[in-house]
């Protein structure tokens, strides 16, 4: 069963005056317990697809559907979809401690046990109960990710859009934090739908990915097709030897 359901979606802003057409008549399925891709170079658009199904970016024609239904932001949708941005310093608030971060979403949803829940979360991802009264400036940035990702978890939704969520951290700690969401994926039967410029992430993380450019979507892998490097694509080809190269390197 398809829990995204995206057709046909445009997104159109206007940015300094002029009009951006940042997404142009994108479609996509993304399967229950799926980790889904999505890679391009800057302004490909694929961030934009994350913002639109969450509210952030204005959606001017297609549509979206979660688990079968119109979408909705609403409470229920909150439970169900949850966001992890690219620079954790910036979607924690400052004067925070990480207790008052992890415990709000329970307090606006009227969910009881938040010292239990807290302290659980932190487990979850791998931080020690003595964080709990730290503030996030008193982390490291692999840290404050995996607050943000314990953040994101305490609603217990079943999608995480995951807008490059480790482009931030230093190569040793993304390889910590992408480990991290694999499990957590597995042990909770979680959806993924994943923002990268990086084909070796998407790679290492995704069964399947969509590549955009300008836009608009270019062409769409397993990842056996990924792996194997049969794209049909030279734009896809390219972003492949560029990753390859970066890997060499």
């Amino acid at each position: 069963m398809s829990l995204i359901e995206i057709d046909d979606l445009s997104v159109t802003f206007t940015a300094q005056g002029r009009e951006v057409r940042a997404v142009q008549g994108v479609s996509l399925r993304v399967d229950m317990r799926e980790s889904f891709g999505l890679v391009g170079e800057s302004g490909s658009g694929k961030s934009t697809i994350l913002r639109a199904i969450c509210g952030l970016a204005p959606v001017s024609g297609g549509s979206i559907r979660i688990g079968g239904e119109a979408l909705r932001h609403d409470r229920a949708f909150a439970r169900r979809v949850q966001m992890v941005f690219q620079d954790p310093y910036a979607s924690l608030h400052p004067r925070h401690t990480l207790d008052r971060t992890l415990s709000e979403p329970l307090a606006i949803h009227g969910i009881g046990g938040a010292d239990q829940r807290v302290m659980r979360a932190l487990e979850d991802v791998g931080l020690p109960s003595s964080f709990r009264f730290r503030y996030p400036h008193q982390l490291s940035g692999g840290q404050r990710q995996r607050v943000a990702i314990a953040r994101a978890l305490m609603l217990e939704p079943e999608i995480l859009l995951l807008d490059e969520p480790t482009s931030a951290l230093d190569a040793s700690v993304q390889a910590e934090v992408l480990n991290l969401l694999a499990r957590l994926r597995a042990e909770r039967g979680l959806t993924f739908l994943m923002v990268s410029h990086d084909l070796a992430v998407i790679d290492h993380m995704c069964d399947r990915v969509l590549v955009m450019q300008h836009g608009r979507a270019v062409e769409e892998l397993t990842r056996a097709e990924l792996a194997g490097a049969r794209m049909q694509t030279d734009y896809a080809r390219s972003l492949f030897e560029a990753s390859a190269d970066r890997l060499m390197g």
